[in-house]
């Protein structure tokens, strides 16, 4: 059986709308390429630059860099940031556009994000627009 994971609006660059299909996340990473980029490949110990948009699964948005006005840039493949992230953004290309769909042990795990409103079984939705790498 297919996973149905939630649709964004927009394309590379525009801030997106996420709409779920289901009441209950599926179990798992999940990783679709929504529009495949052009430019060098993302690889492990780089530091890539991003515009994010971060989402509880059918509940609310918990961070955004789109609402900021500003990309962000962090070291990927090397644990700098959530698991989730490193083991989908690596090996993708500048350019393209990404949803990933993260359970919580590839998240913030039990203890979740209290500050931000992530419990620590809440599965996270990105829509991550890869901008660089350097």
């Amino acid at each position: 059986m297919a996973v149905e994971l939630p649709s964004a609006s927009g394309s590379f660059g525009d801030e997106p709308v996420l709409e779920f299909p289901t009441e209950q996340a599926p179990a798992g990473l999940h990783v679709v390429v929504l529009e495949e980029g052009t430019g060098p490949i993302v690889n492990a110990g780089r530091e890539i630059e991003v515009n994010y948009h971060g989402q509880i699964w059918n509940g609310g948005l918990f961070d955004s860099s789109y609402k900021r006005g500003s990309t962000t840039s962090f070291p990927i493949g090397v644990g700098t940031v959530i698991a989730g992230w490193d083991e989908s953004l690596v090996g993708k290309t500048v350019g393209s556009r990404v949803l990933v769909s993260i359970p919580p042990e590839k998240g913030y795990g039990s203890r979740g994000v209290p500050q931000a409103g992530i419990g620590g079984t809440d599965t996270l939705v990105f829509v991550v627009d890869i901008v660089g790498v350097k």
